[in-house]
């Protein structure tokens, strides 16, 4: 006899792989929820009537004229989706962007529609001018140099803005990534009525590469020059706190993080150092990098597309925009 135990004898100690031994296990221990309420879906509002154009760059998702949302709300809403985020594409386009705060335009007119469709829709509308400006830079230029003029611009940002709370949009969320952009949004709210419409500021939006499905499918490509002069270095993580800061020091009622998944340490800074409700982006090219793997049998798509957006929801965000949506409502429901 000895007093050294057998090597085959049980262990008492802790021992995490009881915890993961069945689906019941695994959920009841389960630290981060994912749940349909916390996703936000995108769509691309086109003019005209009978459209929906398909994203080749992006399955699953197609550009919509107002008249086919009503069959739209018909597939999200019984998933339990409960928020979209709408971007305007219109038929012309100018040096000035003037499309975007037309009351006519395609995200007021959008908006309307899936207020008087689904009343109980939480409606959140993007407040740029790239989607209308004829060179496809987020603001006035003056030249080909693509250096966007920031103070002539930020009127026009309120405008739009007043024409989508106008629409009866439930927060608008400005990306043009203007300095000064959220104080001129809330002052001309404010001036136009709308003192209690929310916004939703793009805080910390990054010069990304994996914005390139978007552009495509919001046709807001820059003719000229690129946006890094505006957008944020994706190499810089203090600047963000910067940014962030003086966002909320203008008025900000809500943050965002874009994109999401190449930004998990800039979520994770963020939501420790602001108590407002976070939102995170995962962009068109994160959501095309998962379908075209999956599609050619490299990633179990399910998997993968549901991980990712854990993690994003582990790193901080309260909510996530993301073009899974759908998908994830439906794989969620059915769930183990």
């Amino acid at each position: 006899m000895t007093d050294q135990q057998p090597t085959d004898a049980p262990l008492h100690g802790l021992r995490p792989r009881r915890t993961r031994r069945t689906p019941a296990l695994r959920a009841f221990v389960r630290e981060t929820s994912l749940d349909v309420s916390q996703l936000i879906h995108p769509l691309f509002i086109v003019e005209g009537t009978g459209v929906k154009k398909p994203i080749e760059t992006m399955p699953g998702h197609a550009q919509l004229s107002v008249d086919q949302l009503e069959e739209e709300l018909r597939e999200i809403l019984p998933l339990g989706i409960r928020s979209v985020l709408l971007f305007g594409i219109p038929s012309r386009k100018d040096a000035a962007g003037a499309g975007a705060w037309d009351p006519q335009g395609p995200v007021p007119k959008a908006i309307r529609e899936l207020k008087r469709l689904a009343p109980g829709l939480l409606v959140i509308a993007d407040v740029c001018l790239c989607e209308y400006t004829a060179h496809g830079h987020c603001g006035i230029v003056h030249d080909q140099s693509g250096v966007v003029d920031n103070d002539a611009t930020l009127p026009l940002l309120g405008r739009t803005a007043v024409a989508y709370a106008a629409a009866g949009a439930d927060i608008v969320a400005p990306s043009a990534m203007m300095d000064g952009q959220v104080a001129a949004i809330r002052s001309a709210l404010d001036v136009a009525g709308f003192l209690d419409t929310p916004i939703l500021s793009y805080a910390a939006k990054h010069a990304s590469a994996f914005y390139g499905p978007f552009r495509g499918a919001a046709e807001s490509t820059p003719a000229f020059g690129d946006r890094r002069a505006y957008q944020m270095d994706p190499a810089n993580a203090r600047e963000t706190l910067v940014e962030v800061q003086l966002d909320v020091d203008e008025g900000a009622d809500l943050l965002m993080v874009k994109p999401a998944g190449s930004a998990l340490d800039i979520i994770r800074q963020v939501r420790d150092a602001f108590p407002h409700p976070l939102v995170a982006y995962q962009v068109s090219g994160e959501y095309a990098m998962l379908k075209a793997a999956s599609q050619r049998g490299w990633l179990d798509e399910r998997r993968a597309a549901i991980e990712s957006l854990v993690a994003i929801r582990r790193s901080g965000a309260d909510q996530v925009i993301t073009y899974y949506a759908k998908e994830v409502a439906r794989w969620l429901s059915t769930a183990e």
